[in-house]
């Protein structure tokens, strides 16, 4: 058994950092208590699997649903959710080591009814210069054209790029069109010199690493 689980939320983001924690278990912190028909551990798994399944960014009447939050609870939740997405979507400079970095960054995307395709443009140290929404498709696909993939990496000067889009069906599996394109923008960016390092499919309970999956079919990788 791993040690980790013998440990109670707070000690374990004191010893090993917030990221060991299971979502159910940073949910559990921000909670704080359960009620006396509720402990905090089934509340907070309850909210886990809800915030999992939303297909919209929850409302105060969506959390209320949930037996056993009430208002004051729902509140602390909504607050953690708003003040996180101003963090994430700032300004702020934020480096990219692996794929997983990036993919709070492009967390709205899980939500959205149609496919998006964006760029994410870096510097020479892995940060994030800007992300650009590319195009906006139909609910099972979208086409983007390797001029207007690497026009906003120019202007931003990048060193190199990460392409981007969703799933709104769910399933982060990429299809063999997105393997097509992949091929075609990793050679585009051979001849602009703006090397494509990865591309990822986002979808409601997670994601997929083209370059993780395939690493053979770029020029480079994250570490």
């Amino acid at each position: 058994m791993d040690l980790h689980e013998n440990l109670l939320p707070r000690e374990k983001i004191e010893r090993f950092g917030a990221q060991t924690l299971k979502n159910e278990e940073l949910l559990a912190l921000i909670l704080g208590s359960g009620t006396r028909q509720c402990s905090v551990f089934e509340l907070s798994r309850k909210l886990s699997k809800f915030l999992s399944e939303a297909s919209t960014f929850p409302s105060m009447g969506d959390l209320l649903k949930i037996s056993g939050l009430g208002r004051a609870k729902a509140t602390k939740i909504l607050a953690c959710l708003e003040l996180s997405a101003r963090y994430i979507l700032s300004d702020k400079t934020v480096s990219v080591s692996n794929p997983r970095d990036l993919v709070a960054r492009l967390s709205n995307l899980k939500f959205e009814p149609q496919e998006h395709f964006v760029v994410i443009s870096l510097d020479s140290a892995n940060n994030i210069i800007n992300v650009h929404d590319l195009t906006t498709g139909l609910v099972n696909q979208t086409q983007v054209h390797p001029r207007e993939a690497f026009a906003k990496a120019i202007e931003d000067r990048a060193v190199s790029v990460i392409f981007a889009h969703n799933h709104p069906s769910g399933c982060t599996e990429p299809s063999p069109e997105d393997y097509g394109i992949t091929r075609v923008l990793c050679a585009a960016g051979k001849v602009v010199q703006i090397p494509v390092i990865d591309h990822i499919v986002v979808g409601k309970r997670g994601f997929t690493s083209l370059c993780r999956e395939h690493p053979e079919i770029f020029e480079s990788c994250l570490p």
